[in-house]
């Protein structure tokens, strides 16, 4: 007996939605499986990025490094990631403090790193500092603040574990950048130079070390909202106008486990660079190369509202 017609369509979208969950699951399985064993390090890893991470990798059966600033929250993400753990699935991770603003004490950290397991597989540099202030407002101490968290801290660790993969021939370096570094937005200047500067350095690296085997992958991504989970949404300005707007836009941000998530993709798929963002920040993109002069204007445009909002309050 044949279908009607109209239920043809209906019974497509189900069938297509149970192959997109099949899909979903096997991927999501496999990723797993392609980390076992893996040394993984990351930095910042009691952020919010970084604690995602951190369990995900840590389920996925790989050999954790984490990396951070405060002995007492790596302490407890390690609890977090032990308590339940299967010990024939899973490895206690190490632990190392790891402080960008101390440049002097990176080579220590660099043998520590490198003394746990020998050898690195995966380097994930998820350390940042961000700003948001007038460009003469931020004094050069703070500009240096900036670089070192930014710039100087990641691409010194890079140097110093870049060399125990050339060897082994294989290895994969994720910067877990900001999509600033492709895009400056207004009062952010210190921050945005420093991830384009980041931005710049990883994709000469890219094709500097290809011929060893080692894959450079760049993450450029929104604002993180991690407050999103767990306080309400504001509402927007009134006085805001369509520029305010898209200059609200290329700040949305992406929750952690989404960008998490994303970071164990790349890994598994050696994607050497990816954009996570909305639609309109990903336009804005496309509007700096081939309408630079069209997305000035829009940006400047959303910072007189801003000037005119205050005024009014």
């Amino acid at each position: 007996m044949a279908l009607p017609s109209v239920m043809i369509l209906p019974l497509l979208i189900v069938v297509a939605a149970g192959v997109y969950y099949i899909y979903n699951e096997v991927m999501h399985y496999m990723a797993k499986s392609l980390v076992r064993n893996k040394v993984v390090v990351i930095t910042d890893a009691v952020s919010g990025v970084g604690n995602e991470c951190a369990h995900l990798f840590h389920k996925g059966g790989a050999r954790l490094i984490l990396c951070g600033t405060n002995w007492d929250k790596l302490e407890s993400l390690y609890d977090s990631l032990t308590n339940d753990a299967d010990p024939s699935e899973t490895f206690a991770p190490k632990l190392i403090i790891l402080d960008f603003s101390d440049m002097e004490s990176m080579e220590d950290v660099v043998a520590e790193v490198v003394d746990c397991y020998g050898c690195v597989d995966v380097l994930i540099c998820n350390s940042s500092m961000k700003l948001k202030a007038p460009v003469q407002s931020v004094s050069l101490e703070l500009d240096k603040n900036i670089m070192d968290a930014n710039y100087f801290g990641p691409t010194t660790l890079t140097k110093g574990i870049l060399p125990t993969m050339i060897p082994r021939r294989s290895g994969q370096i994720i910067l877990v950048n900001s999509i600033q570094g492709r895009l400056a937005v207004p009062f952010r200047s210190s921050y945005a130079a420093s991830k384009h500067a980041a931005q710049a350095f990883f994709d000469c690296l890219r094709a500097e070390v290809e011929e060893y085997g080692i894959t450079v992958s760049t993450i450029s991504h929104t604002f993180i909202d991690a407050a999103a989970l767990h306080a309400p949404e504001s509402p927007s300005p009134k006085p805001n106008s369509f520029a305010a707007f898209i200059a609200g836009q290329l700040t949305h941000g992406v929750r952690p486990s989404v960008l998490a998530n994303e970071i164990m993709r790349t890994v598994n798929r050696k994607r050497k660079e990816v954009v996570l963002a909305h639609p309109i920040p990903r336009v804005a993109l496309y509007l700096r190369s081939l309408l630079p002069s069209f997305l000035f204007a829009v940006l400047a445009a959303g910072v007189k509202d801003s000037v005119v909002a205050e005024q009014m309050q």
